[in-house]
């Protein structure tokens, strides 16, 4: 069984003001546990997503169906002219991740640095989950997710395709997006108190 992974998801000192780097950069590191957590969540299941390239194939992925939904978060709740530097921070952040895990298990990229190659997949991508809704605090829409799921059956294997858009509908992408939601509504708290922690199931 695995066991409880827990992730900071608010500051111990709230009430002092933070810049939007600063909370991108928490925001970052949550999405990027949470992803690697649903992954771990999908090999439980039975899925073979493999270490390599399919494994940062699922979590970029995923990372970017995070990230589209926190932006949304960020614009109802710092409005559109502080959301734009919080965003940028995140997805620099975010790639940041990729290129180090990435540059680890694969090596250098011929085709340029794996976090430009993420931020170049988050701003296509972006356009296309900007045709869905994601709401605050009811979070996304049918669509939304179901554009995820339709974006992972490229990348898992072809005996799993058929069940990967249930998988992710019915519990993983909800899974996910609540741990997102409470780790948000804690790093943008202002509220002081003990650090509170989001649990997540894996190693």
């Amino acid at each position: 069984m695995s066991t409880a992974l827990r992730i900071k998801a608010h500051w111990f000192k709230a009430e002092q003001a933070k810049t939007p780097e600063q909370t991108a950069s928490a925001m970052a590191f949550i999405a990027w546990r949470v992803a690697v957590n649903m992954l771990k969540r999908m090999r439980e299941a039975g899925f073979d997503i493999d270490a390599g390239p399919a494994y940062f194939g699922f979590v970029r992925e995923v990372l970017v169906f995070l990230l589209a939904g926190i932006d949304r978060i960020a614009y109802a709740r710092l409005g559109a002219e502080a959301r734009q530097p919080f965003t940028a921070a995140l997805v620099r952040r975010v790639g940041d991740f990729l290129n180090d895990n990435e540059l680890d298990l694969l090596g250098p990229s011929a085709d340029g640095s794996y976090r430009d190659r993420f931020i170049d997949q988050f701003n296509a991508l972006a356009e296309h989950y900007g045709a869905f809704a994601w709401s605050d605090p009811d979070g996304p829409d049918f669509a939304f997710v179901r554009y995820l799921g339709s974006r992972l059956e490229a990348v898992v294997p072809e005996k799993d395709r058929r069940w990967v858009v249930d998988q992710v509908m019915a519990i993983e992408a909800p899974e996910a997006v609540a741990l997102v939601q409470r780790a948000m509504q804690g790093v943008f708290s202002t509220e002081p108190r003990h650090a509170r922690r989001v649990p997540l199931s894996g190693d």
